[in-house]
């Protein structure tokens, strides 16, 4: 069975007619050309497919497309202003926070993510008084980062890099 469906990916509006069970990563990569989100583990434990979904961090890989008609979708590639990069992506830059690169538009989408549920005051396991206002700490960051994964340990750097763009 088939179905149309609209999103905006990026700033662009996008149409199109998708499969009722394939995920939005599939949409994505398969017949809209975005590249950005990478298929890792295809069952939501890598992070690899992290995008803001609707102002939130989401794996594509476990979305299905059907169920996010009219959905917002801001990619990696989304979050520069033009030619100017976003501020994570600066520091990932500045820090060295990846290797191979394959998980980095992950990371940088889910630390986008991760700084707004801290200023939203969203607590997290190690948070230890969410009532006095949430700051970037590495314990803080490897938390919230926890389910994205990088195969090459470019950890010290990933979380690095998120607390100079914290701040």
């Amino acid at each position: 069975m088939r179905a149309q469906i609209s999103l905006t990916i990026d700033g662009q509006n996008r149409t199109v007619t998708v499969d009722t069970r394939a995920t939005l990563l599939d949409v994505l990569r398969e017949q809209l050309g975005v590249t950005s989100p990478k298929k890792g583990c295809d069952h939501g434990q890598c992070g690899s497919c992290t995008v803001l979904l609707d102002g939130r961090r989401a794996t594509l890989c476990l979305a299905l497309a059907v169920a996010n008609d009219g959905a917002t979708i801001v990619t990696a590639d989304g979050l520069a202003d033009g030619d100017e990069l976003h501020p994570i992506q600066q520091a990932f830059l500045a820090r060295d926070g990846f290797q191979c690169g394959y998980c980095t538009p992950g990371q940088i989408c889910s630390a986008v993510g991760m700084l707004d549920e801290m200023k939203a005051g969203a607590p997290s396991l190690v948070t230890a008084d969410a009532t006095a206002g949430i700051e970037p700490s590495a314990e803080e960051i490897r938390e919230r980062m926890s389910g994205n994964l990088c195969r090459c340990g470019a950890y010290p750097n990933i979380v690095a890099a998120i607390l100079e763009a914290g701040r």
